[in-house]
């Protein structure tokens, strides 16, 4: 469920906006997408891990608030996102 240091490295290569970028809206809702689905996996073979399914709703209501505020600020970047990550429809 914990994101490795390699797999952090992919997704910042993936998704910076520039070459110094670690904390981009873009790179923050990559990361969380990753542990949601990564947790998603988990929850799926172990129903009765409510404490789990907390963490996932506020995995899903952080990434809910940054894909609203990337909304908001950068339309066009927000729907090449959502489409990369295969999320929203």
């Amino acid at each position: 469920m914990v994101l490795t240091q390699q797999r952090k490295q992919e997704l910042l290569s993936d998704y910076q906006v520039h070459e110094t970028d670690t904390g981009s809206t873009d790179v923050q809702i990559a990361m969380l997408t990753e542990r949601i689905n990564r947790l998603s996996e988990h929850l799926r073979a172990n129903q009765k891990d409510h404490s789990s399914r907390r963490g996932l709703l506020k995995l899903i209501g952080q990434r809910k608030r940054l894909l609203s505020y990337m909304q908001q600020e950068d339309k066009p970047r927000y729907q090449a996102l959502i489409g990369r990550l295969g999320i929203r429809g």
